[in-house]
């Protein structure tokens, strides 16, 4: 999966729970679970929690990073 700033929270963080742990302990996103996060946008929760641009762009590209180690059972570890 390959996770753009139009990937909605929700179904992002069924298919890898591991990615809500990240949103929810390094971005602050705390509301991954809420039924907001059903509706919206990676785009969407960065505005609602003030991010920029250029700091949206580089989570995201942190993100795909992890989803590509998670799919290659690399960080398995990470919410064990």
């Amino acid at each position: 999966m390959k996770i753009t700033k139009d990937t909605n929270i929700a179904e992002l963080t069924e298919k890898y729970p591991e990615i809500g742990e990240v949103l929810v302990n390094d971005y602050g996103w705390h509301c991954v679970g809420c039924f907001g996060a059903e509706m919206e946008s990676i785009a969407d929760g960065a505005a609602v929690h003030g991010m920029g641009k250029a700091e949206t762009e580089k989570m995201i590209k942190t993100l795909n990073v992890l989803v590509e180690d998670i799919e290659a059972n690399k960080i398995k570890w990470y919410i064990e």
